[in-house]
């Protein structure tokens, strides 16, 4: 391995971190390595912290690959509950309103899911990152503010039904790069009249990385520990970072 030239790790998220935490330990865990503290470090496609799941992180030059691995195809495992949402949909804000469920049935679950497979069109939530004249949207609904956001066309390949009950749900989703399975959340609830709001989701799958090929942080900080590393040329090394400073 060769951190500092560039290779592409795969963690899996726990709950609570931010994307940026699980950038920072792993640059912390590379330069304790290495003893290099400017170490190019990024990420391939943002987690929420109540999210868990596959995030690819990427070092060096690997990081000129981050844009195409982001694109590809993502699987989540979502757990939604029905009959409520939040300003959020999710559980970073309290519930704001709720609804009735006893007309949903595991038949009118399926036949609704059904309808969200294919090109559709969804709304990001306004708690959300994008950005609307320069100001991201969560900080303009923090402060009461509608930011206004435009539908978006993207792809959900499959959406199976995991688990069913009146109140829950739990969904296996299939989707292209731009999905907020938050928003899906709220229109999987609209779409049953009723209301809904994520309450766990873990993603399984970036392109070809998958779970089961993910690290969790005390073993990824030990695989950079103890896994065999090219030496360091020092003099190489400043050059490098001289170049890339240019």
């Amino acid at each position: 391995m060769n951190f500092i030239e560039g290779e592409i790790l795969y963690l899996d998220k726990p709950l609570g971190w931010t994307s940026f935490d699980a950038v920072k330990r792993v640059r912390g865990a590379i330069t304790r390595r290495t003893g290099v503290k400017k170490i190019k470090v990024g990420h391939a496609g943002t987690l929420d912290p109540l999210a868990t799941g596959v995030m690819i992180i990427c070092t060096g030059k690997s990081t000129k690959l981050i844009d195409s691995l982001q694109t590809g195809v993502k699987e989540y495992i979502a757990t939604i509950a029905l009959g409520a949402t939040t300003p959020s949909f999710d559980l970073e804000t309290e519930i704001d309103a709720t609804y009735p469920t006893d007309h949903i049935t595991r038949r009118l679950v399926e036949e609704t899911l059904s309808k969200f497979v294919g090109r559709i069109e969804q709304i990001p939530p306004a708690f959300s990152a994008c950005k609307v004249g320069g100001v991201r949207a969560y900080e303009m609904a923090r402060m009461g503010q509608d930011p206004g956001l435009k539908p978006k066309i993207l792809v959900i390949d499959e959406i199976e039904l995991m688990e069913y009950s009146p109140e829950s749900i739990k969904i296996r989703v299939v989707c292209s790069k731009g999905t907020y399975i938050r928003a899906l959340a709220r229109d999987i609830g609209l779409a049953l009249n009723s209301g809904g709001h994520l309450t766990a989701l873990q993603r399984t799958r970036v392109g070809e990385a998958t779970l089961d090929q993910c690290l969790p942080p005390d073993r990824m900080a030990t695989f950079i520990r103890d896994v065999p590393h090219e030496p360091i040329d020092p003099a190489l090394l400043k050059r490098k970072l001289d170049n890339s400073r240019d």
